[in-house]
């Protein structure tokens, strides 16, 4: 079992940046793919970022491949989300995720944490 909890998020003029964090509880977080994901009001929720459990692999949408940026401190049980270049579709609530297997599939994941909103003004 890991438990998630994310932090960062918060109110951005269109262009500005934030960086996400997701703190996992658990002494084998390196065990875990960990993963972003986004819900829009009134969409779905939809895949960010992956990262494998080295860090050394990572997948993004192709919405935000070349603004944000996944990484992992495996030392420290935290996933970050780096995003910049934000637009207002860029507005959401934000989830961070953990499974064991592929860091590939942008589907698997049996943990979850509670989320946090990111606004993105024009």
């Amino acid at each position: 079992q890991v438990q998630l909890v994310e932090s960062g998020g918060g109110l951005v003029q269109a262009g500005g940046s934030l960086r996400l964090s997701c703190a996992a509880s658990g002494p084998t977080f390196s065990n875990y793919v960990m993963g972003w994901f986004r819900q829009a009001p009134g969409k779905e929720r939809e895949f960010v970022a992956s990262i494998n459990y080295s860090g050394s692999v990572t997948y993004y949408a192709d919405s935000v491949k070349g603004r944000f940026t996944i990484s992992r401190d495996n030392a420290k049980n935290t996933v970050y989300l780096q995003m910049n270049s934000l637009n207002p579709e860029d507005t959401a609530v934000y989830y961070c995720a953990a499974k064991r297997g592929l860091a590939y599939f942008p589907s698997g994941y049996n943990f979850w944490g509670q989320g946090t909103q990111v606004t993105v003004s024009s």
